[in-house]
């Protein structure tokens, strides 16, 4: 029973302290030895013979999609193309439909797999002109790059070289397209879902008289209360958020932050640091390219993926894979891997070609690229470091039992596990990585003794990964917010819409269609 209680206290406490700014680097492998204290366990022994060698599996299989992702979401962004990207969606669907535009324009982007982080940074200063000049309500603004950004193209789009697409790979021996169908009915709920909202949402707030300008309708009823005391005092002092993120009536600048607690804390002082950031170096100032080149790279990325683990890889003789020395794989265990890493350097070689002369320093571009895959990928490892742990101790056989025996049915028992995991470690990998530690051999074996393709078990496994990972404390929601120098009470009710309720609305879709007619 106490060793129970450890393991539940320890979860708690790492989504807890993890909101509150806490790094995963530290507080995972801490979390993990309060669990094991209290579970009986020695603990050096647990930290170094269970926890870092998790930890080092994890970053052996999965660095070089995070060093490859990070040095290609740079190249794109100091090149210049993924503005150009962004501009020709923007021409193309027009600027009435700004929502759309900019929906597809982040889609695009991170389809083709540039940085979430990269995508805001590029699109905000495009969607913020957009939204002003259809007068549009800025609070929407982060759901809409949101739902282009980490919902259809991060889980549910067969081929999307997001981590949390490939993931699951060596976990049931497949690659980034399993069970393509699935995905794109999936992704096609979240697309038309989250713009339908986004659309309805936008009227309501028209019709409320709220436009771009956010004026007061944007501040609690508390702040307007202050504005007004403030006006009527003559005070000049009081000072409220514009558009923009500015100071409205010149004074101060320093901004009213709302909400959010400790993370409107840290949006508020994101956002000031974002600013400080674009004056220095701001993303209109970046080097032009041609469109049509600007994609060339993106489409590179899945083209050669998906001819490398369908075509090319299957024609080829990898017997030697057999061997000890290279793991006694086989190379259905391992080419989903090998597909998106070719692919990632191809294209980032293509990249670095065409926007080599609007380059200041290519070796500073990819250099900033490897330097941000480091805390990333180390932070998620650490995380499933933690899950190994847990998984080690006697009391989780409880848990674990109580998770298999959600629902007879695998795909069930996937999505819930991961979900909740996801949710409470505010990641997307990171909860995906626990529960495939975890529980991913015990799911396995179930799909194969029920007859569920282990394609399937690979889309619900990813798609579950992005619902409750975007709950208010994920790291991604609160830099998003930051960057548009907006707060949760502002705009989370639209995020949490489209990035939370609308995602798992799709993944029970797809398991009902997938436990009806199979894997397609």
């Amino acid at each position: 029973m106490v060793g129970l209680i450890g393991i539940l206290l320890s979860l708690g406490l790492l989504m807890f302290l993890a909101y509150r700014g806490i790094n995963v680097l530290v507080l995972a492998p801490i979390m993990a030895l309060l669990a094991a204290l209290l579970g009986g366990a020695p603990l050096l022994a647990t930290y170094t013979q269970v926890f870092m060698p998790a930890l080092g599996q994890y970053a052996i299989t999965y660095f070089p999609l995070f060093l490859l992702g990070a040095i290609f979401g740079k190249v794109m962004d100091d090149t210049g193309a993924a503005k150009a990207i962004a501009d020709f969606i923007v021409e193309k669907v027009g600027g009435e439909r700004a929502i759309l535009a900019i929906v597809l324009a982040c889609g695009i982007l991170t389809y083709g797999g540039v940085s979430l982080f990269v995508v805001a940074f590029a699109v905000f200063p495009i969607a913020a002109a957009l939204f002003r000049e259809a007068g549009l309500a800025k609070r929407l603004i982060p759901a809409a790059i949101a739902l282009g950004s980490f919902t259809f193209t991060m889980t549910a789009l067969p081929g999307t070289p997001a981590i949390q697409n490939n993931i699951p790979n060596s976990y049931f021996g497949t690659n980034a397209f399993a069970a393509p169908g699935l995905g794109i009915i999936g992704g096609l709920i979240m697309f038309v879902g989250g713009i339908a909202w986004l659309t309805w949402r936008s009227r309501r707030l028209a019709a409320a008289g709220e436009g771009y300008d956010d004026g007061a309708i944007m501040l609690s009823r508390k702040e307007r209360k202050a504005l007004r005391k403030g006006d009527s005092s003559g005070d000049g002092g009081t000072v409220a958020r514009d558009a923009d993120g500015g100071s409205r009536d010149g004074g101060s600048g320093t901004g009213v932050t709302t909400g959010g607690g400790a993370s409107g804390t840290a949006t508020a002082t994101l956002a000031d640091e974002t600013r400080t950031d674009e004056a220095a170096d701001p993303v209109l100032d970046r080097p032009h390219m041609p469109a049509g080149l600007a994609f060339l790279p993106i489409v590179l990325v899945i083209g050669l993926n998906f001819a490398l683990v369908e075509w090319i890889f299957p024609s080829m003789d990898f017997a030697y894979l057999e061997q000890d020395a290279y793991g006694n794989v086989g190379v259905d265990d391992v080419a989903g891997i090998w597909g998106i890493i070719v692919a990632l350097v191809a294209a980032i070689a293509l990249a670095l070609v065409l926007g080599l002369r609007g380059l200041t320093d290519a070796k500073e571009t990819v250099n900033k690229g490897t330097f941000g895959s480091l805390l990333p990928i180390f932070n998620t490892a650490s995380e499933v470091g933690y899950g190994a742990v847990i998984a080690s101790l006697a009391a989780f056989a409880t848990i674990r039992d109580a998770v298999l025996g959600i629902s007879g049915n695998p795909l069930i028992t996937t999505a819930v596990s991961v979900n909740v995991l996801a949710g409470v470690t505010g990641s997307a990998s990171g909860g995906m990585s626990i529960a495939l530690e975890t529980l991913g051999e015990d799911l396995r074996q179930l799909a194969v003794e029920q007859g569920i393709s282990l394609e399937i078990m690979h889309r619900v496994t990813a798609m579950a990964s992005g619902g409750f990972d975007a709950l208010p404390h994920n790291g991604a929601v609160i830099t998003l917010l930051g960057i548009c120098g907006l707060t949760h009470r502002q705009s989370y009710k639209d995020i949490g819409m489209v990035a939370v309720l609308i995602p798992v609305i799709a993944l029970g879709v797809v398991i009902l269609l997938g436990t009806l007619f199979g894997s397609f």
